[in-house]
């Protein structure tokens, strides 16, 4: 029987954060660390946090790394992982959305009622 391909965790592809947010990681290895979200990938429900979640990687020798070796970088990690930080009063909080006046829909911190975007 052939291999199923890989289902995607979900149908609603919305995260709670964006690129060049300030989250703070509430789970895993890297448990309490804060950190800029360097890309999103909504598809896979994964976030790339910049230090946070170090892997070493094996590298070739190639026009870019002519040395090649061992290099450290960033892997995704689940976005249920990472809260954004209020930008008020710096805690993590909970993302609330809010349409406004004239009619475009933004983010909100749950702690202090703070627009986001």
């Amino acid at each position: 029987m052939p291999k199923q391909p890989k289902k995607l965790e979900s149908h609603n592809n919305k995260l709670h954060v964006k690129k060049d947010d300030t989250v703070f990681v509430i789970t895993g290895k890297d448990k309490g660390k804060k950190g800029r979200v360097i890309a999103a990938f909504p598809r896979e429900n994964r976030v790339l946090v910049e230090g946070v979640n170090m892997i070493k990687k094996h590298s070739k020798p190639s026009q870019q790394n002519p040395q090649g070796g061992i290099i450290t970088q960033e892997a995704p990690i689940h976005a249920s992982n990472v809260m954004l930080v209020d930008p008020k009063s710096g805690q993590p909080t909970r993302v609330g959305y809010k349409v406004l006046d004239n009619g475009k829909k933004v983010r909100v911190a749950k702690k202090s009622g703070e627009v986001i975007d």
